[in-house]
């Protein structure tokens, strides 16, 4: 008695075959999307808070966090802190109330230059930025051999943070107006995919 056995012609693999590697095209190529989405939404956000830097100082004449009390309560809001007025913004990342890089967070919301409720003190103020870190503060520094105003961006993975010094500075670690803090080697970048504390002159 013969039996007849049934199974997938060459033609019916091949085309089976094409299927599945429209699929994981498709699949790598929106996950590339979402990746380069969200490194534009950070690039974004330092812009914006750059914006909202230049436009406070324009309108109060003051930086945020730097402007006095007196000048704060009257022109912000009664609630306002205020810094020393002496055109710095002190106290590198925020991480304590009397910091003046927190009260700037503080001053830009009362503002209304960025959103987030201005009432928050301390590293409770921190924005987080697009990859889930925390945005630790504006403040006035000195790295590497650039002194100017500063954004540090805490939590960001190293090939992320090359690519951003890549297109906006040097691509060396430690020079330049993107300044690796925390986790890198000299002027290089892990290449582990570990998470680096980076600073950015805006």
């Amino acid at each position: 008695m013969n039996k007849h056995q049934s199974g997938f012609t060459l033609v019916e693999i091949a085309i089976v075959l094409v299927i599945i590697g429209l699929l994981l095209g498709g699949v790598l190529k929106g996950q590339e999307m979402i990746a380069n989405a969200k490194f534009r939404n950070l690039q974004s956000e330092i812009q914006s808070y750059a914006a909202a830097i230049y436009s406070f100082q324009d309108r109060y004449a003051a930086l945020p966090g730097d402007m006095s009390a007196a000048a704060a309560q009257a022109q912000l809001d009664p609630a306002a802190t205020g810094g020393n007025n002496n055109g710095q913004i002190q106290g590198n990342n925020c991480s304590g109330a009397t910091n003046e890089s927190c009260r700037a967070w503080q001053h830009l919301r009362y503002a209304n230059l960025i959103p987030g409720d201005p009432a928050l003190t301390g590293a409770n103020a921190n924005p987080n930025h697009a990859y889930g870190g925390q945005v630790q503060g504006i403040f006035s520094a000195t790295n590497g051999n650039r002194t100017g105003i500063w954004l540090q961006l805490q939590a960001i993975s190293a090939d992320v943070a090359e690519r951003l010094d890549r297109e906006l500075d040097d691509s060396t670690a430690n020079t330049g107006t993107v300044f690796c803090q925390i986790g890198c080697t000299g002027g290089n970048y892990p290449t582990d995919g570990s998470l680096v504390t980076l600073r950015v002159m805006i």
